[in-house]
């Protein structure tokens, strides 16, 4: 199995898709074509909570701000499975989720036919040459050799304080709610209250439904982070939030 991930949105997958299937018989999934574009730590984010689950398997990620420049092309063995795309800190928190220990290995390639579209030119070809050799069994001969450094990303960590806790918003999904770094534990105790949220009252709730429509609720998502959200509406606008915003809880 590949997976494929990318911010290109359309038709820029299919030519990828073609690419493999040329070279291999792997059963092709789509994560998401659609992460917010050149966002790397948004990427970087939603692949850490979504290839977990699947069962061992190559995936090939392009979210690729510095296409066409040296940054380089990396393969991370973790544990069963295999993730190829750009060096630029994407792959490695999934990485760690995956595999407390993991191998990082440069991608050698000639000049690629475009500099402007490495998923087709460089990543999928790579992908389907991991598929085919087997995640334990790609080598230098197949064009990888151990890299000595790669770009790491890791995410901010909240602050606490007597009161509550400060943070950030991480990323928005598609319902308009605000996800933040601040792990949900911090709220265990405040379900049931209002808490304030950078000076706004809220309350604290274990689902969407426990309050009305169009009313703002914090909670904590299937991702296990406080997440500001609002019933059947969008908690990124109610509380006047996006990526990389600070959000400072108190508690009352």
């Amino acid at each position: 199995m590949i997976t494929l991930s990318s911010d290109f949105g359309s038709p820029y997958p299919a030519a990828m898709k073609g690419v493999i299937l040329r070279a291999s018989d792997a059963r092709l999934v789509d994560v998401s074509h659609q992460f917010p574009r050149q966002d790397v730590e948004a990427a970087a984010f939603w692949l850490r909570e979504i290839l977990p689950y699947f069962p061992p398997a190559v995936h090939c990620v392009v979210v690729d701000p510095g296409v066409g420049t040296e940054r380089a092309a990396i393969v991370i063995r973790a544990g069963e499975h295999a993730l190829v795309g750009p060096d630029n800190g994407v792959l490695v928190p999934v990485a760690r989720e995956l595999a407390g220990d993991f191998e990082v290995f440069e991608v050698e390639y000639d000049d690629p036919g475009s500099v402007t579209f490495h998923g087709r030119d460089v990543f999928a070809p790579a992908a389907a040459t991991v598929h085919e050799a087997g995640v334990d069994g790609f080598e230098r001969e197949d064009g990888f050799v151990e890299a000595d450094s790669f770009a790491d990303l890791s995410f901010p960590e909240p602050v606490e304080r007597e009161d509550g806790v400060t943070g950030e918003v991480l990323v928005v999904d598609d319902f308009g709610n605000a996800i933040t770094n601040i792990p949900g534990e911090h709220l265990e105790g405040q379900f049931g209250s209002d808490v304030t949220v950078n000076g706004v009252w809220a309350p604290a709730r274990r689902t969407y439904a426990a309050v009305g429509p169009d009313k703002r609720v914090v909670t904590v998502g299937s991702h296990g982070n406080v997440e500001l959200a609002v019933n059947q509406g969008r908690g990124d606008k109610r509380f006047s939030v996006g990526p990389g915003a600070r959000v400072r809880l108190r508690w009352t």
